[in-house]
């Protein structure tokens, strides 16, 4: 059984039934035997270093109404905002000055918003020409992403959330489709994007074969980086009373994917972290290579209410002692 990580390690690739097995069997030792490998990979690839990102959640506005989602459009209770200009780049400024050099611009799905943060893409370019940005907008028209790209965004990531389309259409109102997604994905890869997808791990339905079907979608896609964190419900959506995801299978995906993908980007993500005390670094042992720091204005950041128990503290305030952990486990920060 302890072979089949190190057999994902030397193919980069499993049938289903292996990979089956690797999200699935009580083994410790397996699991163990997948989490060194995966880790061994990345300190192969990049050596004991995590990346820093630097998330700004530029705006809460969102005209989508995906079922588990605390800032769906139908939410009356969440107060809307969208951060201006000046705060923007006051944030980046912020992160730049911890010695972040790639910013994260996050928000809800908004065509006409995403046109002014154009052009402030722009001025963060021309004010830090030798920052990364990257960008989590949704779904958007094809000549806005064209515009983002051309005013200076390198990254774009659109979780595909669920490579089943069955499953997708439970988790989405009738209007999404995943066929939709996977187009933009296309698109954002075309115009030059590095670009990343990902999805939630123990949302509602969700089955091991729906699991199996994300990774061999982005075995296929290859993505350059993933976002893959655990269903956390909200309290105020449809899916608010479901049980939240697996901080212990998030562990296992993320092993799974540096094994397959092994110069993929994958962030530790917040909400693993919300499930699993000292979740960050439990991921980066687990193979992952990123890890993102909330630099959102700290008024705003309670009504970016993705899911329950979101941290609102972070950013620079938390960096201190995240590297003192990240040391303490043998690793340091870079960006």
């Amino acid at each position: 059984m302890d072979k089949l990580a190190s057999e994902l390690r030397e193919r980069r690739t499993l049938d289903d039934e292996g990979l089956r097995t690797l999200l699935e069997s009580e083994d410790a030792s397996l699991v163990e035997s997948l989490h060194r490998n995966a880790r061994e990979v990345a300190v192969e690839r990049f050596g004991k270093q995590v990346w820093l990102r630097a998330l700004i959640e530029w705006s809460n506005v969102c005209r989508l109404d995906c079922l588990y989602c605390g800032i769906r459009k139908s939410n009356r209770e969440v107060p809307r905002y969208t951060l201006s200009r000046e705060e923007i780049l006051s944030a980046c400024a912020s992160a730049w000055k911890e010695g972040i050099r790639t910013f994260v611009l996050q928000g809800g799905e908004n065509p006409s918003g995403a046109l002014f943060l154009a052009d402030v893409v722009a001025d963060i370019r021309a004010s830090w020409p030798e920052a990364a940005i990257t960008l989590s907008l949704g779904e958007l028209p094809f000549t806005t992403y064209a515009l983002l790209r051309r005013r200076g965004g390198d990254r774009y990531l659109l979780r595909h959330e669920t490579a089943s389309a069955a499953h997708y259409a439970r988790l989405h109102p009738s209007d999404m489709r995943l066929d939709s997604r996977m187009e933009c994905l296309q698109e954002l890869r075309r115009l030059g994007f590095q670009t990343g997808m990902g999805m939630m791990v123990g949302s509602p339905w969700q089955t091991s074969q729906d699991l199996l079907a994300d990774l061999r979608l982005m075995e296929r896609f290859r993505p350059e980086m993933a976002g893959i964190g655990p269903f956390i419900p909200q309290h105020s959506t449809p899916l608010g009373s479901f049980p939240a995801g697996s901080a212990d299978v998030t562990l296992r995906l993320y092993s799974i994917l540096r094994l397959m993908l092994p110069a993929i980007f994958l962030p530790a993500t917040t909400a693993l972290s919300t499930l699993l005390p000292g979740g960050r670094v439990q991921g980066i042992l687990a193979g992952a290579n990123v890890i993102m720091l909330n630099f959102t204005p700290r008024a705003y950041r309670p009504a970016y209410s993705l899911y329950e128990g979101k941290p609102e503290t972070d950013g620079a305030e938390a960096l201190r002692e995240l590297r003192k952990e990240l040391s303490e486990a043998g690793y340091k920060t870079t960006s």
